[in-house]
């Protein structure tokens, strides 16, 4: 599976940006994509999921209300739309996918997602 994340930029606090993750590869063996983020000196962590089949979302509490992660119907892209941005959004974002067939008990969980995009950054400052 490759994945390329894009979208990311300089916004101001209250914005909106969407990041899209385009995908590729063996659909067979993706079970649910995930987006992380991961900001200077931080460890990654987990902000949404979705699942491939049925769609089930699940969001961080730091981000639920605020963004959104959806799919395309073809099952090729991801987007996560990010409304009412705060300077503690600041982070370079990862798109992530989960060939794990429990994924859906566990989708926050990073060692569960064993294909990753090369990050965007996303900057939120006035």
């Amino acid at each position: 599976v490759q994945l390329q994340a894009f979208g990311g930029g300089l916004v101001q606090p209250g914005g909106s940006l969407r990041l899209s993750c385009a995908v590729s590869g063996r659909a067979d063996s993706r079970y649910a994509m995930g987006w992380f983020r991961q900001a200077p000196g931080m460890e990654r962590e987990f902000v949404a999921a979705i699942m491939w089949s049925g769609g089930t979302r699940y969001y961080s509490d730091s981000v639920k209300g605020r963004f959104t992660i959806s799919r395309d119907n073809a099952k090729t892209t991801v987007f996560l739309q990010m409304i009412s941005l705060k300077p503690e959004d600041t982070a370079t974002y990862f798109c992530a996918s989960s060939s794990y067939r429990g994924i859906i008990l566990t989708p926050m969980s990073r060692r569960h997602y064993h294909d990753w995009g090369q990050g965007t950054l996303v900057a939120v400052s006035s």
